[in-house]
């Protein structure tokens, strides 16, 4: 606005903060005039101040001129030889003084280019221009803030460097991008702030940051000023051995882990371990264990601690919970420096009511569907995401991507993919709304899904997307050209369900549902899976892992280590959830730590044996895992024992792999079955590389077939066979010696 003169519309307009580009007005100006020489123009609105002197260095103090009783001051003067920024001397009516840069001296940061990427959806590292961003300006330090609401008449920057008044720092609208901006000089790192957005219909609300990358210790939820440049990286040798390896052929076995209850620190009030804590205790632990990766329950910021991380409010915010986002990054860098990869749950398919999240963000559906039929999980109390919109697909994206630029994470398991796919996910008749095409698949996720996959990996070669989805959708860990969503990975959720209602049958019983353990392999290779035990199964009255298993407590701990070790041997990569490994009795809960006293107890202390055992046998054997996807790497032996409930097939490693074939055998009752003969491709001498019935685990030995050697009798339509006495709830694997 090069003019000198406001008009009382425009003044009152400023005063009420009802005005939506104010850098227009207020801040430095130089109007050019027609007849006259070039005047400079600084206009400041502080509503509390008696006078306002404008201060260069080496210029005398220039007083300003009160043009509105509200606090709007300025300054009509001849043009100096050069613009620097200068301070304002602010004496308020109480007699208190200030000295401060003006925030509207800045001019806009935000280029048309920015906006326009934004507004297209395509603008991949938005974060990096939206929320608070510490930064010098012209030798000034400070923060820029900035936010979407394209539907607000106005948008301040509230905290606890303005007194929370929301007429001190209106913010600047952008062209007509819906962004709003303002540099705010001498705001310091760990500041509080939100934003007050005032809506069409003049309401004002108090929002958080969708932006920020910090915030308050939970009750709490005012987003926090903070710098996450600073960190010395020390995992090049893991993000360059990442870029070039193939994951598919690779051993993956995932601890899946809940922060906040893995283990506490009882002494002192029975708080968390921080993520500097969790660096020394449970990197080492994962180490020992033989797991390749740590999965993560959701590390973004959540208000409640009984939604385990998954009702987010603050999507670019590691929890507070457990420290700071540098603590966080030595965590991941920990991690990979002892060759372990860092998984973590990302949850975009819904997002909390919570009045101060992104729920009705600028008094309008901004983020959700304004229809209920769309834009609500009843389920849950939560909404979903508008995928249609650009802006909310480019928030989601850019949001993915952080996780990976900033903190050098591994891969993100996509919580609830089955509610995005489908628009009738849990919802009844007449309480859904097809799509364009009169169907139930949800087009836009569809396509927010695959355009996530494609960004991703085109930024981050080696790095792993994990599906968790439920149903038979067709092509989840297919390539985007050919249709498929283009995850790596799947859960294999199917698996799962089977299985387990598999082994908590009693055994005299398992002959008459021997298709729960055989079933799975009719569409093993159909998607890459990933086979979990994970948290959702050991919580509301679903009983641990081994309290699902029937029998004495011997037979309990002979049918876990039974489970654990046909995970093992099924083609796909591996998952467990935190606790299970050493037979916590009690179901997982947040509020507590793992029952960590259990190791107390011999019984438990060798279940942790056995699990430690059966993940370095996998990770010994290429054969495990090189060729987990192709039929070519599995061969059933016999599937149809159901009368003994007996398995056993072999696997083989891809065309590099050195090793024989590896024969396993899977009795799936308490009795020992003697002399029992399986056929084998190859004749020569057997050598028996795991038996879960081993004594240090708390088996019973019953097996002491070391060597064996294979007999010329033809059996089940292969050359050779072995005759193997089957030790109780129990299996074996045997490999031809070399």
């Amino acid at each position: 606005m090069s003019r000198i003169k406001l008009s009382d519309a425009e003044k009152d307009a400023l005063v009420a903060a009802n005005f939506q580009t104010p850098r227009s007005v207020l801040g430095f100006h130089e109007v050019k005039r027609t007849t006259q020489p070039p005047v400079w123009v600084i206009r400041v609105l502080e509503h509390d101040a008696a006078s306002i002197q404008v201060l260069w260095e080496e210029q005398e103090p220039l007083s300003m001129e009160k043009i509105h009783d509200g606090g709007l001051f300025e300054l009509v003067m001849a043009p100096l030889k050069e613009l620097t920024p200068y301070k304002l001397k602010i004496t308020y009516v109480n007699g208190v003084e200030v000295l401060r840069n003006d925030p509207y001296y800045f001019t806009p940061q935000l280029t048309e280019y920015d906006c326009y990427l934004f507004n297209q959806g395509n603008h991949h590292q938005i974060y990096r221009k939206l929320g608070s961003h510490p930064t010098n300006i012209e030798g000034v330090d400070g923060v820029l803030f900035a936010v979407w609401a394209p539907n607000a008449q106005r948008v301040s920057v509230v905290g606890d460097f303005n007194l929370w008044d929301g007429r001190k720092n209106p913010m600047h609208l952008v062209g007509h991008s819906g962004i709003w901006e303002v540099f705010i000089p001498h705001v310091k790192q760990g500041a509080f702030y939100k934003y007050e957005i005032k809506d069409r219909h003049g309401s004002i609300r108090l929002k958080t940051d969708p932006y920020c990358v910090a915030m308050e210790q939970r009750p709490s939820t005012a987003s926090m000023v903070y710098d996450l440049e600073g960190h010395q990286w020390n995992d090049r040798g893991w993000l360059d051995h990442r870029k070039n390896s193939n994951i598919y052929k690779e051993p993956v076995s995932i601890y899946e882990v809940h922060l906040g209850s893995w283990r506490r620190v009882p002494h002192e009030e029975n708080r968390f371990l921080t993520y500097r804590e969790a660096a020394d205790q449970l990197i080492p632990y994962v180490k020992d264990m033989g797991y390749t990766h740590i999965e993560l329950l959701p590390v973004a910021e959540h208000p409640l601690d009984a939604s385990w991380g998954y009702q987010v409010i603050g999507f670019f915010a590691v929890t507070s919970r457990f420290g700071t986002p540098h603590d966080f990054m030595y965590f991941v860098d920990r991690c990979h420096q002892e060759g372990i990869g860092v998984l973590v749950d990302w949850v975009p398919g819904h997002f909390p009511k919570d009045e101060t999240g992104l729920v009705y963000f600028d008094g309008t559906h901004l983020y959700e569907h304004e229809d209920t039929r769309k834009g609500e999980h009843l389920e849950w109390g939560t909404l979903v995401f508008n995928y249609g919109r650009h802006e909310v697909s480019n928030f989601l994206i850019s949001n993915a991507l952080f996780w990976f630029d900033v903190y050098h994470i591994d891969g993100i398991r996509v919580d609830a993919v089955a509610s995005m796919l489908y628009l009738d996910y849990g919802r009844k008749e007449g309480e859904w709304l097809p799509n364009k095409y009169g169907g139930k698949e949800n087009v836009d996720a569809i396509d927010f899904m695959r355009r996530l996959n494609e960004v991703l990996f085109s930024y981050h070669q080696g790095i792993l997307t994990v599906a968790e989805e439920s149903t038979s959708w067709t092509g989840v860990t297919h390539p985007t050209y050919t249709g498929g969503l283009g995850f790596n990975f799947k859960w294999n959720m199917g698996w799962m369900n089977d299985t387990l209602r598999y082994m908590s049958k009693t055994p005299v019983y398992r002959k008459y549902d021997h298709h729960l353990i055989t079933f799975s392999l009719m569409y093993a290779f159909s998607e890459n899976f990933i086979l979990p035990i994970s948290h959702d199964e050991v919580v509301h009255g679903k009983s641990s892992l081994l309290s699902k298993m029937p029998g004495d407590a011997w037979q309990q701990r002979a049918n876990f280590r039974l489970y654990l070790f046909f995970q093992m041997a099924h083609p796909g990569k591996q998952l467990l959830f935190m606790g299970s490994e050493f037979g916590q009795w009690l179901e997982w809960s947040e509020a507590r730590s793992l029952d960590w006293h259990l190791l107390e107890f011999h019984e438990h202390r060798q279940l942790q044996d056995f699990c430690r055992e059966n993940n370095w046998f996998y990770r010994r054997y290429p054969t495990l895992y090189t060729n987990d996807f192709s039929w070519k790497g599995f061969e059933w032996i016999d599937l149809h024992d159901n009368d003994n409930s007996v398995l056993s097939f072999l696997r083989r490693g891809d065309e590099n792999t050195q090793d024989p074939p590896i024969i396993f055998v899977i009795n799936a009752t308490p009795v020992p079955r003697n002399q029992y003969m399986i056929g084998v491709p190859d004749s020569g001498l057997y050598h028996k590389i795991f038996d879960t019935d081993s004594p240090r685990f708390g088996g019973s030995g019953y097996n002491r077939q070391d060597t064996i050697h294979s007999g010329s009798l033809e059996w089940q339509g292969r050359p050779y066979s072995l005759c193997l006495d089957l030790p109780p709830l129990a299996g074996v694997a045997f490999s031809l010696k070399q």
